[in-house]
């Protein structure tokens, strides 16, 4: 890099002078063409990736929550079944009052489960934070790049 020695008012100063010619406007806009291309492109892969990530997750949860529900509903399908025999042998209740009552205690309490489970859906964010973050970002730095 080259150095200009200038004198101003009788101080010696020293100042970088580029060692290239500047670039011609037409050469401003196509590094500024190509360097948005590449922005973009690099937040599309930032989003595809968040959204991969979180869908991923849900997944993963979903295959919990099945696999949760298939053993509870095993369980509790031989827990009816016992709850009605006890019934009908200690309480002297005819078989179809008493599976009639186990089955509404059951629908009651497995509708309150799935509310539960629909809730806790409903608390994931499926917004790309961080890409709308830093596309925010790259707005701010195009509009200082003009």
């Amino acid at each position: 890099m080259a150095v200009d020695m200038q004198t101003n008012s009788g101080f010696s100063t020293a100042r970088n002078a580029p060692a290239t010619e500047e670039k011609s406007l037409g050469d401003l806009f196509a590094d500024l063409t190509r360097e948005s291309s590449n922005l973009v492109r690099q937040e599309v892969n930032l989003a595809k990736a968040e959204l991969t990530q979180k869908a991923t997750k849900v997944g993963k949860d979903a295959a919990v929550i099945a696999a949760g529900a298939f053993v509870a509903y095993a369980g509790a399908l031989v827990l009816f079944a016992a709850i009605i025999l006890m019934l009908v042998e200690l309480a002297k209740m005819p078989a179809w009052g008493a599976a009639l009552l186990v089955s509404v205690v059951a629908l009651v309490g497995g509708g309150l489960l799935a509310m539960s489970g629909l809730n806790a859906l409903k608390k994931i964010d499926p917004t790309p934070h961080n890409t709308i973050d830093t596309l925010k970002e790259d707005a701010k730095w195009a509009k200082q790049q003009l």
